[in-house]
């Protein structure tokens, strides 16, 4: 399903993100043009979305706060965003991301849950993003997001990492572990102090 607004929108966020913060962007041919994906990465900003969406010319269904839904409903449904309550289990909106992954679409997740504003290079990854690419079948891309937005100046960039499939459904936890220090590879630290 493609969303109007989205498209319309897409090219001038592409165009705003590489005017206003020179962004780089490595990677993109790793998303695969035609099968159901689950993007996962850190999350440093609420300009994140834009860089992803700026990354590829297919729509990502983002799955979001629901708070953003209840401030400005329209715009969000609009924007193709799968609202969360982060206090209590979201069996529906899990089951709606499933299901446009199923459809061949793409589903983007920033597993930590919020910004990081710690000393780690990552928080700790909610199971959302393994949990949805065992139960779809589907591929994850993981991806980081590093250094700052800067308006006007060549700063932040974001890298694609090579998609790759669950291997053991019966160990989701391994396998978040996995997916987490994918990013903290492609961040290029360890996740200490």
């Amino acid at each position: 399903m493609e969303y109007k607004l989205y498209r319309f929108n897409r090219p001038i966020i592409k165009f705003l993100m590489k005017t206003f913060y020179r962004v780089e962007i490595i990677g993109s041919e790793n998303i695969p043009l035609d099968d159901g994906i689950v993007l996962a990465g850190n999350h440093k900003s609420n300009l994140d979305c834009f860089l992803l969406i700026s990354s590829t010319k297919r729509t990502i269904r983002f799955i979001a706060k629901k708070e953003l839904m209840d401030k400005c409903s329209w715009l969000f449904k609009a924007m193709a965003i799968i609202p969360v309550d982060r206090k209590k289990k979201n069996k529906g909106a899990v089951n709606e991301a499933i299901n446009v992954l199923k459809d061949n679409g793409i589903i983007g997740i920033f597993p930590e849950g919020t910004f990081n504003d710690t000393e780690y290079v990552v928080r700790n990854f909610k199971m959302g993003a393994v949990k949805m690419a065992a139960e779809s079948n589907k591929k994850i891309v993981p991806f980081a997001i590093i250094n700052k937005y800067k308006l006007f100046r060549k700063s932040v960039k974001i890298i694609f990492g090579k998609p790759y499939k669950i291997k053991n459904k019966n160990d989701l936890k391994s396998e978040n572990i996995i997916l987490m220090n994918k990013v903290i590879d492609l961040l290029g630290g360890t996740n200490g102090k």
